[in-house]
């Protein structure tokens, strides 16, 4: 068991929760993964496919941004780079910081309890 604790946040998080939660980050409602074009870059040589290709089969344009498209599974959207099979995801080598800072992001230090909905690695401190 590995708990991060990062400061200013109301909470800790318990890394091994992820083996067992079926990837409700990766999945659920519908949201925004932005790629910048370092973490672009990454991906294609993770990928080993050119700029182009990422953009035409992985992202779209929100705004003047790129983000990472979804697959939607009746109800419920997942990231076009999660695996169902490993429960995990594909590019986690050259996962956007967005995706590797979770669940420390803003927006959930005043809403802990929707996060504890999301994730079940969340400890309160």
């Amino acid at each position: 068991m590995s708990i991060i604790k990062k400061e200013n946040y109301p909470y800790m998080f318990d890394t091994s929760a992820c083996s067992s939660c079926g990837g409700r980050c990766c999945t659920g409602e519908s949201g925004y993964i932005y790629v910048t074009k370092t973490e672009a870059q990454k991906i294609c040589e993770l990928l080993n496919i050119d700029t182009p290709t990422l953009i035409k089969e992985y992202l779209f344009k929100k705004g003047y941004r790129y983000s990472i498209k979804e697959n939607k599974i009746g109800d419920s959207y997942e990231c076009v780079f999660y695996d169902r099979e490993i429960n995990g995801c594909k590019i986690y080598e050259a996962r956007p910081e967005q995706c590797s800072t979770f669940p420390f992001w803003d927006y959930f230090k005043t809403r802990v309890d929707e996060l504890k909905q999301e994730c079940p690695g969340i400890i309160d401190v």
